[in-house]
């Protein structure tokens, strides 16, 4: 089953959403599972060094304080999957093409770009590192056990930069227009944070047309 996870590194309900998927999978395995996480920015017009999250979010919600009320819900979402959010503690809000540079480097270097993404979270959500500055990447990239040397020549070239932002096009061409999305086989959309039964609903879906084709053939 391929399953095409299309999220933004700084996406709460992202992340949220890769925690109820994971549970989903906890709870029902698919053997023949296929992931492959595809690129979307939020921002695609946010400047290269990121903007001060405070400004950020009064311009994005019309004021802090109906930021913070909308953050509140996020809060609680994340608190039942075992996120604590440190939203208070973010100084910057990034621009994300070059964190999602690190996820596709991973995927050259046949590393678990899932567990990258994951790293890249919780560097931004609990541990409140700017996930758009290069040292940090560099180091995300170590711990995850890249080369950082190899690394550091790749984010400093132009290498997939214009990869990363047809792939965001591609996808907004498709009509997504919000993130997370679970693309599965191609023809299924779960869009938003969705509980484990809805994943649940559709993986029965396609195990029932194989077992009707395979009938059939």
């Amino acid at each position: 089953m391929q399953i095409d996870i299309v999220s933004d590194t700084i996406c709460p309900w992202c992340f949220v959403g890769k925690r109820r998927f994971e549970r989903a999978l906890e709870l029902r395995p698919q053997a023949d599972l296929s992931l492959t996480w595809r690129p979307y920015q939020f921002n695609p017009t946010m400047p290269n060094e990121g903007i001060d999250r405070k400004t950020y979010l009064a311009a994005k919600f019309g004021g802090l304080e109906r930021a913070e009320k909308s953050y509140d819900r996020i809060r609680e979402a994340g608190a039942e999957v075992g996120i604590e959010f440190r939203f208070d503690d973010i100084e910057m809000t990034p621009n994300t093409i070059n964190s999602h540079r690190l996820v596709q480097y991973a995927k050259t270097q046949n590393a678990n770009d899932a567990l990258i993404t994951e790293k890249l979270y919780v560097a931004y959500f609990l541990e409140a590192r700017n996930i758009g500055d290069i040292n940090v990447l560099e180091d995300i990239a170590v711990e995850s056990g890249l080369d950082g040397v190899a690394f550091r020549r790749y984010i400093n070239s132009d290498e997939d930069r214009r990869y990363i932002l047809e792939q965001d096009e591609a996808i907004r061409r498709q009509g997504i227009s919000g993130v997370p999305c679970f693309i599965i086989e191609g023809k299924y959309a779960v869009s938003g944070a969705q509980s484990p039964e809805i994943f649940h609903q559709i993986f029965d879906l396609v195990h029932q047309e194989r077992l009707a084709q395979s009938a059939a053939e």
